[in-house]
């Protein structure tokens, strides 16, 4: 019995110095964070200024592509009321000027989209590098070594994502980001 008691004595003196030993032995835990960059983009008052511009202009080039429509339709129902009067010999070279002058248009509407798409991906990339500090900032005082895509991370907790505050220290540091960046020109370049 006593040989039991003692075996007993030393089993539990080695179940409760375990976790102590682990302790010791284990580094510190490092939080790891997560960050929601689309939302911290859309959600600051950057990313706000800049889906302003971007519409505006994307409302501009809309508007004139409507009024480009209607031009272009009228011209070629006056092309094909014309063609009844006319031999194929008169009507076919108007009828490839006409084509190519579609075609030109298409191509300088499509360049003038093209070129607002890569605003708004400079504008991101113009954010994403003025984030930065922010976001190592807060990484630091948190004691971090590395903040994740929330994307890509298959499971966490909602305590590890920094999207919330680093969007406020972004728009204290930051605001709108008028400084950042130059305006968006209300027609793109070709």
């Amino acid at each position: 019995m006593r040989r039991v008691l003692q075996s007993f004595g030393l089993l539990l003196a080695l179940l409760l110095a375990a976790p102590v030993a682990a302790q010791d032995i284990s580094p510190p835990t490092t939080p790891i964070l997560t960050i929601d960059s689309e939302r911290l983009f859309l959600n600051s008052d950057f990313g706000r200024r800049v889906a302003r511009e971007i519409e505006s202009v994307g409302n501009e080039l809309a508007t004139e592509n409507r009024q480009i429509e209607a031009e272009l339709a009228q011209e070629e129902q006056d092309l094909t009321d014309r063609r009844a009067s006319m031999s194929p010999e008169e009507f076919r070279p108007l009828a490839d000027a006409f084509d190519e002058r579609v075609q030109e248009t298409r191509q300088t509407q499509a360049a003038k989209s093209r070129n607002l798409n890569q605003l708004l991906d400079k504008e991101r990339e113009i954010f994403l590098n003025a984030a930065g500090p922010v976001l190592q900032e807060l990484m630091v005082e948190v004691g971090a070594t590395v903040v994740l895509e929330r994307r890509t991370v298959f499971i966490s907790s909602n305590s590890s994502d920094i999207t919330s505050a680093a969007i406020e220290r972004l728009n204290e540091k930051l605001g709108e980001g008028g400084n950042q960046t130059p305006a968006p020109q209300s027609e793109p370049q070709d």
